[in-house]
C-alpha cells in the first residue's frame, strides 16, 4: 500500500532564533578543500591525487542536545522520575515506545502562554473522536509551529500543564511532541505568572510532571499543521547519547494512501 511521509523534524540551523540567546547551534561548515588539506595531512596523500582536488565537506557543531528536533528523556524533567525511580536517560528508552499510532491534538486557536488543561484534552480528544490506547504517540499543534526561527518563536503557543501532562500518561501514552520550543508555555510567561501570583509550582510544571510518572516530549516538531487527527503512525528514534538528558531524533508520520 502507498505511504505518505511527513518529515516532523526542523532543520538544524545556526543563526535563527529558534533558542534563547546564547543556546542556538552553531555550525562551521568545512568545504571541499578543507577537506583535501585534512586528508593530505592525515594520510600523506600528495598533491593533485584527489578527484578535483575535492576531499570530503564536513561540519563542526556546537551544539546542546536539545538544539533542533529532539526527544527529552526523564532524565531533563528531575532525577527521579515515577514517585522515587531513578529516571530514565536518553540510550536507557525503551525503542518500542517510539513507534506507534500517531494523535494530533489542535490547538493552535488557543492564545500565547496559555496552559492546557485535561479538561481541554479530553475536550480535544472528543471532538476528533478518539479515546486514547496505550502507546499512542500525541502530536500537540500549536501557534508556535508556523513561527519557528522567527523573532517571535519563543513567545509563541501554548502549552501542556502538569494536569494535561498526567492526563496523557495516565492513559498509556509514553511519547508525545510540541512543535513550540518548550513543552511547557513559553517559560518567560510562566515566570511572569509565578511572580504575580506567587506561585512558583506552575513553573515548568508540565516538565515537572515527570517526576510522578514515566514520559519522554519531544520539542521542535515541524509540519504538524499538515497531519490529520488520527490515522497515521509515528516513527520518533532518538539518538543515543550515553546518559544524555535528551537526543535528537528525525521523527516521521506515515500516512496510508
Amino acid at each position: 500500500m502507498p505511504q505518505t511521509i511527513i518529515d516532523l523534524a526542523v532543520s538544524l540551523t545556526a543563526g535563527i532564533r529558534s533558542d534563547p540567546p546564547g543556546l542556538g547551534p552553531e555550525i562551521t561548515y568545512l568545504d571541499h578543500a578543507t577537506g583535501a588539506a585534512d586528508f593530505q595531512r592525515m594520510f600523506g596523500l600528495p598533491d593533485g591525487v584527489l578527484r578535483d582536488g575535492a576531499g570530503a565537506a564536513a561540519e563542526r557543531c556546537a551544539i546542546t542536545t536539545h538544539n533542533g528536533t529532539h526527544m527529552d528523556a526523564p532524565w531533563h524533567y528531575h532525577p527521579t522520575m515515577n514517585g522515587g525511580e531513578r529516571a530514565l536517560t536518553i540510550d536507557e528508552i525503551p525503542l518500542d515506545w517510539c513507534f506507534g499510532p500517531g494523535v494530533k491534538l489542535d490547538f493552535r486557536h488557543l492564545p500565547n502562554g496559555h496552559t492546557v488543561s485535561a479538561a481541554e484534552v479530553e475536550a480535544e480528544l472528543a471532538r476528533i473522536g478518539h479515546g486514547l490506547q496505550p502507546g499512542d504517540i500525541v502530536l500537540v499543534n500549536t501557534a508556535a509551529g508556523a513561527r519557528y526561527g522567527q523573532d517571535d518563536y519563543l513567545a509563541t503557543g501554548c502549552g501542556m500543564g502538569r494536569e494535561a501532562t498526567l492526563y496523557l500518561t495516565e492513559r498509556g501514552v509514553k511519547v508525545c511532541g510540541t512543535d513550540a520550543w518548550s513543552w511547557d508555555p513559553p517559560l518567560a510567561m510562566q515566570a511572569a505568572r509565578a511572580r504575580e501570583t506567587g506561585d512558583w509550582s506552575v513553573f515548568w510544571e508540565g516538565h515537572k510532571a515527570g517526576a510522578d510518572t514515566v514520559y519522554c516530549h519531544m520539542e521542535k516538531l515541524a509540519n504538524l499543521d499538515k497531519l490529520p487527527a488520527t490515522g497515521f503512525r509515528v516513527i520518533a528514534l532518538p539518538v543515543k547519547v550515553e546518559r544524555g538528558s535528551a537526543g535528537w531524533c528525525r521523527p516521521v508520520a506515515l500516512i496510508d494512501g
